[in-house]
């Protein structure tokens, strides 16, 4: 989602004459885009700062910015007690940048974090550079109020795109030659444009080009149809993979979180997920040591692990995020006790990845390559439909953004290596 604003705060700033500098030393301003879900977010964002501080003491024409949730929620902090930055712009005010920009150059502090209730970006076209993949935000906001949760308080309530909108902005993109495009929302399964649902704008999207691969985040379980499983099995290029956080798997701790579903209503969505769509992959979220959490509340979230066996997740430990209903239950969990349980979920995690990976061993798979390994120029790296990554030999005839078919050879809990057995001219193979 950041990726997505960052991009759009690029095309307002381009719109209005703004260049990009090549390093933060010969940049005349300098924004920071923020996250404010996690503690270590906002202290890394801090850290930053104070490198930006020395700086702008080289350079006191500088001008510094926050940008996101932390701007919402600490403008007071960093502007007025702190003193670091310049401008404050929230989620919902980047088209008041050039505004807030002369007003720092005119002597003044550029303060924008005014949350709004209606979309408010429909008709501003992201920067992108050339590359494969894009993120489109569908929807801002959420009302679940879970009470771990900021985001309701720095992003708002929730508010959708138009179809319309998200549909040109995938022609553009198409018509830019990019292969894969992520549909975003902090719940994408509650989109509603004038009586289209998340599934109608799937298969729209999904209808533009059936060479680009259509994902999507973050889904939440109480909103989730069987229509939208049924729109994912009729679209081939609709990627078989949901992404559907749990966060734990004690029914106690789901109401003091305020899911609003219990686990048997989770399990009967992936139970219904592995009948409709043939070779789907889930991944999930879950966090370890919130308030109250006992032993057999963990144990339990063990157990629906090894229930459904994602093919991968996000991992916490509870960080307590001051303003939400959590944090008034107190931090309760010791330290050592989240490390501990968080340390027994990762490594079955990676005991239930290493297993869904072995199962791949022999079988072929249909991948997009984007670009080389992290570790050699002499592979590429590339991507199934269910999001694991494939390390291949480089060879002749094969470029970033073909469609492949590999045969996986071997595999780790995080990747997967083959030798590649056709090319596709989207969705139409011819052999190597």
């Amino acid at each position: 989602m950041n990726t997505a604003d960052t991009e759009l705060v690029m095309g307002i700033l381009n719109n209005n004459g703004y260049d990009f500098a090549k390093d933060v030393q010969s940049a005349d301003v300098v924004f920071l885009n923020t996250c404010s879900i996690r503690e270590n977010a906002e202290q890394r964002i801090y850290g930053r700062l104070g490198n930006l501080k020395i700086l702008k003491e080289k350079n006191p024409q500088m001008v510094v910015g926050i940008l996101g949730c932390m701007a919402e929620r600490l403008k007071k902090n960093l502007i007025e007690e702190r003193k670091l930055v310049d401008i404050i712009v929230g989620p919902d005010e980047y088209r008041r940048l050039p505004e807030l920009m002369d007003v720092v150059y005119g002597g003044g502090k550029g303060i924008g974090v005014k949350l709004s209730r209606t979309e408010t970006y429909d008709d501003i076209i992201p920067y992108r550079e050339e590359g494969l993949q894009a993120w489109i935000s569908v929807m801002r906001g959420c009302d679940k109020f879970c009470t771990y949760c900021v985001v309701p308080f720095t992003r708002g309530r929730e508010r959708s795109r138009s179809l319309e909108s998200i549909v040109k902005e995938v022609e553009h993109l198409s018509a830019k030659g990019f292969r894969e495009v992520t549909l975003l929302g902090q719940n994408v399964n509650s989109y509603d444009d004038n009586g289209n649902d998340f599934a109608d704008l799937l298969a729209a999207v999904a209808s533009v080009d059936t060479g680009i691969r259509v994902r999507y985040m973050t889904s939440h379980p109480q909103d989730f149809s069987d229509k939208l499983l049924y729109t994912i099995a009729a679209h081939e290029n609709l990627c078989n993979y949901i992404h559907l956080p749990v966060q734990s798997g004690s029914n106690r701790i789901l109401e003091l979180m305020n899911r609003t579903y219990t686990v048997e209503h989770y399990l009967t969505i992936i139970e219904k997920a592995k009948k409709i769509i043939p070779g789907v992959s889930f991944s999930t979220d879950i966090i370890s040591g919130f308030p109250t959490e006992t032993l057999e509340d963990h144990l339990m979230t063990l157990e629906l692990m090894e229930k459904v066996k994602y093919d991968g997740a996000f991992m916490f430990k509870y960080s307590p995020r001051e303003g939400t209903k959590a944090y008034r239950m107190g931090d309760d969990v010791p330290e050592e006790v989240k490390s501990k349980r968080l340390q027994q979920i990762i490594e079955l995690q990676h005991r239930h990845s290493l297993e869904l990976n072995s199962e791949l061993i022999g079988k072929t798979e249909k991948v997009l390559v984007e670009g080389f390994s992290k570790k050699s120029d002499k592979f590429f790296a590339a991507r199934t439909d269910s999001n694991k990554i494939v390390v291949i030999p480089i060879q002749d005839g094969i470029v970033e953004g073909d469609y492949v078919e590999v045969r996986i050879d071997r595999v780790t809990s995080g990747t997967l290596f083959g030798e590649v057995t056709s090319v596709f001219d989207k969705y139409k193979s011819s052999a190597v």
